[in-house]
């Protein structure tokens, strides 16, 4: 029979615990947790990096391979071959440059003046008109009669509607104007002239007595004569008695 002793056991001596050492203790231990996390999420990583670029280098191998190869150098030839033929300019190093400045001249223009018309210019032609309407032979009964000696004077005078001047004269303006000469003032007015003077029959009338019908007035010259100043586009002229049934009318 065996007899065993039981041995008495014993705690081994223990480090003696300060505040310092376990604040290290727990440091240690710390340490030890964040250097297996980081090798854990550095492993994962790794892993995600790796997953991700397998397909975008694939994607990209495919994209290479679909685009067809571009030959550049027949794409260049055209233009290698117009550089080739095209001329060489060379220029000197140091170029002057000179040109000749021409002369020039000013010329005045030359302005053509229309010539001015002059009071002689018109005082002629008035008379050239004159002479040609006198053409015809004047009434022996002009010579001696103030009245037509004056109204002779006018002969070839145009027609002018209001007129009363030798510039030119309507029907009533011409007979007014002849009389003031003499110093008798007569209207300037067709319409108003039978209301004065006498009238006088045509077996009675006289050389220089006026003659009036409705919308004219003239002077009479004797026979079947008068003159007068008739309408637009004519002259004072010696004419025959044109009227119907004129009205002889003397002033004095």
């Amino acid at each position: 029979m065996t007899v065993s002793t039981p041995r008495a056991r014993h705690r081994a001596a223990r480090r003696p615990s300060t505040p310092l050492t376990e604040i290290a203790s727990a440091a240690s231990e710390q340490m030890g947790t964040v250097g297996r996390r980081t090798a854990v999420v550095a492993a994962a990583s790794g892993l995600a990096v790796t997953m991700l670029g397998g397909p975008a280098s694939a994607a990209n191998q495919n994209e290479a391979g679909a685009l067809p190869a571009v030959d550049t150098t027949s794409l260049t030839a055209s233009a290698r071959a117009v550089l080739e033929t095209a001329p060489v300019v060379t220029a000197p190093a140091e170029v002057s440059w000179s040109f000749d400045t021409p002369t020039v001249t000013a010329v005045k223009p030359v302005v053509k003046e229309t010539p001015a018309r002059t009071a002689t210019a018109t005082t002629t032609s008035r008379s050239e008109a004159r002479t040609a309407v006198a053409s015809n032979p004047i009434p022996q009964s002009v010579a001696g009669n103030a009245v037509l000696e004056i109204a002779a004077r006018y002969v070839g005078t145009p027609y002018v509607s209001g007129g009363s001047t030798p510039d030119g004269f309507d029907c009533s303006g011409f007979v007014s104007y002849v009389y003031a000469q003499l110093g008798i003032e007569l209207p300037h007015s067709s319409g108003a002239y039978p209301s004065i003077g006498t009238v006088v029959s045509a077996a009675d009338a006289l050389p220089g007595d006026i003659i009036w019908s409705p919308g004219h007035v003239a002077i009479y010259a004797g026979g079947s004569q008068q003159i007068d100043s008739p309408r637009p586009g004519k002259t004072v002229q010696f004419r025959e008695i044109w009227q119907s049934n004129p009205m002889f009318i003397r002033i004095g």
